[in-house]
């Protein structure tokens, strides 16, 4: 389901939960507006909005250190490309070959990331990409290195494309969200009994409705920003492929 079609349900719950709070108000008999009832509902509510707080504040956290760290991932992946392409090349004229698959198969993989099409990214975890990867593995193993400089620079290839073949299960990992279901639903149903209470302890006038409504919306806006910046590979919140694309001008050269 699209990010935005959730926040957007969140706004429709919380928001209405705030407008059944107003409708009640309306319709309940006093002694259950009165001072002992107040008091009561509002100790359990404060209770409610703590646990909801550090809830949101722990999804926040943990979705920016996931984008932050998917970051981190493409630009030592590009860095680590490079790295690898300068070692085949001072290995000599025999890797030719190896440079161009390199470059060909680190250009589709640049394109699929930016396609931000998750039904795209299987074709990286697919047995055809494994296939790849464990083909230019068998190329450099089956080197035949004359000097101790080719043996030097063939060992370390062949260590950067084994932790490039890590890092890439690595990035396929945190494209996808990992926030759980119920969780979620949780978490919103505690701030629909929230707003519900807001609702239920005011009268009704076009200020109360515009911070409620202001109030719904920024609790959507949290929930969107979570789920965005938890599939950092694609939706309106991504990281930059920039060091991927420069990456892709320096192979080969």
């Amino acid at each position: 389901m699209s990010h935005l079609i959730i926040a957007l349900i969140v706004f429709v719950c919380v928001f209405g939960s705030a407008l059944l709070g107003l409708y009640l108000r309306t319709v309940l008999p006093e002694h259950h507006l009165s001072e002992e009832s107040i008091g009561v509902v509002k100790l359990a509510t404060g209770l409610i909005a703590t646990m909801a707080a550090l809830v949101l504040g722990l999804l926040i956290s943990s979705a920016k250190t996931q984008l932050d760290t998917a970051n981190a991932d493409i630009v030592r992946n590009a860095a680590s490309m490079v790295s690898l392409d300068r070692e085949l090349s001072e290995y000599g004229p025999e890797t030719q070959e190896i440079r161009a698959l390199l470059k060909r198969d680190y250009t589709t993989t640049l394109q699929i990331l930016a396609s931000g099409d998750p039904s795209q990214f299987a074709e990286l975890s697919s047995s055809e990409g494994a296939n790849r990867v464990e083909d230019l593995q068998r190329k450099l193993k089956a080197l035949s290195p004359r000097t101790e400089e080719q043996h030097q620079s063939q060992a370390h290839a062949i260590q950067i494309i084994n932790d490039l073949s890590a890092a890439r299960w690595l990035e396929l990992l945190g494209a996808k969200g990992a926030i759980p279901s119920p969780l979620l639903v949780v978490l919103v149903s505690w701030l629909a009994m929230i707003f519900g209470t807001f609702g239920l302890f005011t009268h009704r006038n076009g200020t109360i409705i515009a911070v409620l409504v202001m109030g719904a919306l920024s609790t959507s806006e949290a929930i969107f920003l979570i789920l965005e910046m938890n599939t950092p590979l694609s939706g309106v919140i991504r990281i930059s492929l920039q060091p991927m694309r420069d990456a892709v001008v320096l192979l080969g050269r």
